[in-house]
C-alpha cells in the first residue's frame, strides 16, 4: 500500500473525516473560491482547476448550495474577504520534505500558526523552493476496486491505455497519476470504462521517498497531521515512506 493510501486510511481509523466534516467543506469551498479566481471562470466546463475541485467537493457530499457560494466568493460577490493561495516548505523530523498548501484570507495569522507546528514537532520552515524540487506535480486518481466487478490488473491496463503515467496497485485500491492537464480526461475515460473512482485531485508525488527511522516517522506524521488540522491549510504533501508498522502504531496512537 502506497504512502498516499496508507495515509488515508489512517485518517479514517481515527474518524478524522467523520469528525471534522464541517472544516472539510470550509477547505472545499476555499479551494473552489480560488479556482475560481485562478481560473477566472466560475464555469466547471472551461476551469479546468475549478472542476477538479467542484468534483471533490461533491465527492465530499457538500450541499450545492455551498458549493454555489463558494463559486460567488471566486467571483467577487458577497462581504467575505478575498483569499490567497500560499505555499509554505520545509522539513518534519527524519529529514522528510513537506509541502503545505494554504488557503487564506490573513497571511501573518497562518505564517504563525504552520510556523508554531514546525517549531513545536521539531521540524525546520524552508525558503521558497527548498523542498519543491524533490516533487513532480501529477493528477492522481484513485479507483476503488472492492465491489469486484473488475480485477486489479485489468483495471491497470484500463489506466493505462488512458494515458496513466503510473498505477499503484494497493489491493483494493488503484492510485493513477497522470499527467496533471490530462487528469479530467483520463477521469472521462476511466469513469465511461464502469470504474468506480472515488478521488479526482492534484498530486505532488515526491521523486524519491525518504525512510526515516520508527521515531522520526511517527514525529513526521503527527506534523502532517497537526498541519492538516489548521483551518488555513489545504493539503500537505510529503516524502515519507510510510511502512505497514508504523503506520498501525501511529493509527493506534
Amino acid at each position: 500500500m502506497s504512502g498516499h493510501s496508507k495515509w488515508a486510511t489512517i485518517r479514517r481509523s481515527k474518524g478524522v473525516l467523520d469528525q471534522r466534516r464541517g472544516q472539510l467543506f470550509t477547505k472545499l469551498a476555499r479551494d473552489i473560491a480560488i479556482a475560481v479566481r485562478e481560473g477566472g471562470s466560475g464555469d466547471p466546463e472551461t476551469n479546468f482547476r475549478l472542476r477538479i475541485s467542484v468534483d471533490r467537493a461533491r465527492a465530499g457530499n457538500m450541499p450545492t448550495d455551498s458549493i454555489n457560494r463558494a463559486i460567488e466568493r471566486g467571483l467577487g460577490k458577497g462581504n467575505e474577504a478575498q483569499l490567497e493561495e500560499i505555499t509554505y516548505e520545509g522539513y518534519a523530523p527524519g529529514g522528510v520534505a513537506v509541502i503545505i498548501e494554504a488557503a487564506t484570507d490573513n497571511r501573518n495569522r497562518t505564517a504563525s500558526e504552520v510556523r508554531a507546528v514546525f517549531t513545536k514537532i521539531g521540524g525546520n520552515p524552508g525558503e521558497p523552493g527548498s523542498v519543491s524540487w524533490m516533487f513532480d506535480l501529477k493528477g492522481l486518481i484513485v479507483i476503488d476496486l472492492s465491489n469486484g466487478k473488475v480485477n486489479n490488473d485489468d483495471a491497470t491496463m484500463m489506466a493505462i491505455d488512458a494515458g496513466a503515467d503510473d498505477v499503484i496497485d494497493s489491493g483494493d485500491v488503484l492510485e493513477v497519476y497522470t499527467d496533471y492537464k490530462q487528469l479530467i480526461a483520463i477521469r472521462n475515460t476511466l469513469l465511461a470504462a464502469g470504474l468506480t473512482i472515488t478521488t479526482v485531485e492534484k498530486a505532488m508525488r515526491p521523486k524519491t521517498i525518504v525512510q526515516a527511522d520508527p521515531a522520526d516517522a511517527l514525529r513526521a506524521l503527527k506534523l502532517i497531521e497537526r498541519m492538516e488540522d489548521l483551518d488555513d491549510v489545504q493539503k500537505v504533501y510529503s516524502n515519507l515512506d510510510i511502512t505497514d508498522e508504523v503506520a498501525e502504531q501511529f493509527a493506534g496512537a
